[in-house]
């Protein structure tokens, strides 16, 4: 089987609302859909989600660097990952994005060849697991009162945004906690939006409202920092934006800079390399979560089958698709009560109008 042919469309849609974090407000998503052919007829799906405040990518630049991939893709083995990623690696650096949308299509063909359902593929841990809902930046209130929305929709972790201003944060917390209750799990993610001393003091207020992690307190750059304030907080510290590479997990782990990864198929180039990541955590006792940087069910699919074949892959922040209900991408896997099931069908299981 060679590849023979590499294929991509733009998907942009308006967000129902603005989405509020620490680094910025999105009002829309732009994504780039990537088909890969084969000369035996077999095809699979990807999706190049980029982010300029966290892998420095946009929509232009996805789409001029995709045809050098289609260049120097073209014949190869879709197998042969090593191989390929080595491949793209010295076509252009970093544009993990990118990487991760071919990734994902050869992981597609790949289930689909040997007729296999992607999460077994990879692993074949478990089946279900549960996802969280994130609650974007407002008002205390505002935000207390979309909590309890996805709790009512049957979410029983919910991921609050914060790293704006501190106190509101902690106000927020509080007025989440009341309205979901005890019972609801809490995490938060401050996109890098404290310092060193403001995540400790903003943390350790969060320890009344039982929240069980917060995810990069402070710039990504910051190591140092982030192992500083683990050591003052009782509470899990996570690594996001801190979090890229293999390279990075290690890092982290000899720093003893947090106690949880959280892998994004964005950021990592992929389901290959992500693997790696998840290997060096598992190795170093660091557990695992996979996020999402709003994508469609099809990079959704791509982490779902990741969180379900692997052990170390404890937590799953995948509520994105959510957003692009009804755009021609549907399948995969199913989503109730907030817990994610994946479809026993071949590859990723979607079917996409593309």
């Amino acid at each position: 089987m060679r590849i023979s042919d590499i294929k991509w469309e733009k998907l942009s849609i308006k967000l129902d609302k603005p989405f509020v974090i620490a680094t910025g407000v999105s009002t829309h998503a732009e994504t780039m859909i990537v088909k890969v052919e084969t000369d035996e007829g077999i095809v699979g799906f990807g999706e190049a989600k980029p982010s300029f405040m966290v892998t420095g990518e946009s929509i232009d630049t996805v789409a001029a660097v995709l045809p050098l991939f289609r260049s120097a893709l073209i014949g190869e083995n879709p197998f042969a990952l090593e191989k390929i990623h080595k491949t793209m690696g010295a076509v252009i650096t970093n544009n993990s994005c990118v990487k991760a949308g071919i990734d994902i299509a050869l992981h597609d063909i790949m289930g689909k060849k040997l007729e296999m359902p992607l999460y077994k593929l990879l692993g074949g841990y478990r089946n279900s697991f549960a996802t969280d809902m994130t609650v974007s930046i407002d008002t205390p209130a505002a935000m207390a009162q979309e909590a309890l929305v996805y709790k009512q929709e049957g979410f029983g972790v919910l991921k609050i945004k914060a790293g704006i201003d501190p106190e509101a944060d902690i106000e927020a917390m509080r007025q989440i906690r009341e309205a979901v209750g005890p019972k609801v799990r809490l995490r938060a993610d401050a996109n890098q939006g404290w310092d060193a001393n403001a995540a400790i003091r903003t943390i350790s207020a969060y320890e009344q409202y039982g929240v069980e992690m917060v995810e990069q307190p402070v710039k990504h750059w910051d190591i140092d920092g982030l192992a500083y304030v683990r050591r003052h907080v009782k509470i899990a510290l996570g690594a996001d934006e801190s979090l890229h590479t293999p390279e990075d997990a290690m890092k982290l782990a000899k720093a003893a800079a947090v106690d949880m990864f959280n892998i994004k198929l964005m950021k990592s180039g992929g389901i290959y390399p992500a693997l790696r990541i998840n290997a060096i955590g598992e190795a170093c006792g660091i557990s695992v979560m996979l996020g999402c940087m709003m994508e469609t069910r099809i990079g959704n699919a791509a982490s779902a089958s990741l969180v379900a074949a692997q052990r170390n892959i404890i937590e799953a922040d995948l509520d994105s698709f959510r957003q692009f209900e009804g755009k021609g991408i549907s399948g995969g896997f199913s989503l109730e009560n907030g817990v994610i099931t994946m479809l026993e069908k071949p590859g990723l299981g979607i079917d996409v109008d593309f």
